[in-house]
């Protein structure tokens, strides 16, 4: 039987105000909230199964989102979507690099809050889109790496690859076009459910972190190569 239960998400903020809001905003539109005001608190939480989605605020008592960051991701690919009251893009960057899947700095719009979770769900879900050809689901493959969008999961040879939502999209993008560069304003279409600045240093940070995470070097590539100007593409060995 399939299952009815809500998608949970996980909210880690100190404003109690906020998330109390924010309960009473994202309950009838389908989700279960459950709020935590603390980073430590937060933390171990999220180290938990089942949640959907984290919604992350930065400045929180214990320890802050940066730190509540790199635990989550030491265990989890749950999306996570980061809330701050700094909009500078080195804090953007920070949350990024260690594994974000989205920023979003406060004030915001409850709707635009909203829309980004569904996108960064969707991109966490591990079901296909419906109708979706059989082909587009099948395992890509290039040199050792498989790439199997189905169940959204990447090997390197034998390794697993720990990848957040748009870690794994923007590998498959790469792998999907087989020796090919693809730009960066390809790569925002491939990988976002929503426009923003292709100007924007977040598809540099993700590619920095998924090499970190092949193990790549990109001074001598294996995996992905810059070309410079214009984007990236994923080196196929078996390309001349």
């Amino acid at each position: 039987m399939e299952s009815t239960a809500k998608p949970r998400l996980l909210l880690i903020d100190d404003d109690r105000k906020l998330c109390r809001l924010l309960g009473e905003y994202l309950g009838p539109m389908g989700y279960e909230v459950e709020a935590v005001h603390s980073g430590p608190d937060g933390a171990a939480r999220a180290a938990e199964a089942g949640w959907h989605a984290v919604i992350l605020d930065v400045m929180l008592p214990g320890a802050d989102g940066f730190e509540v960051l790199r635990r989550i991701r030491a265990a989890s690919g749950v999306p996570v979507l980061m809330l701050t009251a700094r909009g500078d893009e080195a804090d953007r960057i920070v949350g990024l690099e260690l594994g974000a899947d989205d920023y979003l700095p406060k004030p915001f719009s409850p709707r635009e809050l909203l829309a980004r979770l569904r996108a960064v769900t969707r991109r966490g879900a591990h079901v296909p889109e419906t109708g979706e050809a059989s082909a587009s689901g099948a395992v890509v493959t290039v040199g050792d790496l498989q790439i199997d969008p189905d169940r959204r999961t990447a090997r390197a040879g034998e390794r697993v690859l720990n990848l957040t939502a748009v870690e794994f999209d923007l590998l498959l993008s790469l792998a999907r076009a087989r020796g090919r560069v693809k730009t960066r304003e390809r790569l925002v279409e491939d990988i976002r459910n929503r426009n923003f600045d292709v100007f924007d240093r977040s598809i540099d940070v993700h590619v920095s972190a998924l090499r970190r995470k092949l193990g790549d070097d990109a001074k001598e590539p294996r995996y992905i190569r810059t070309v410079r100007a214009v984007g990236y593409l994923l080196i196929d060995p078996n390309r001349g």
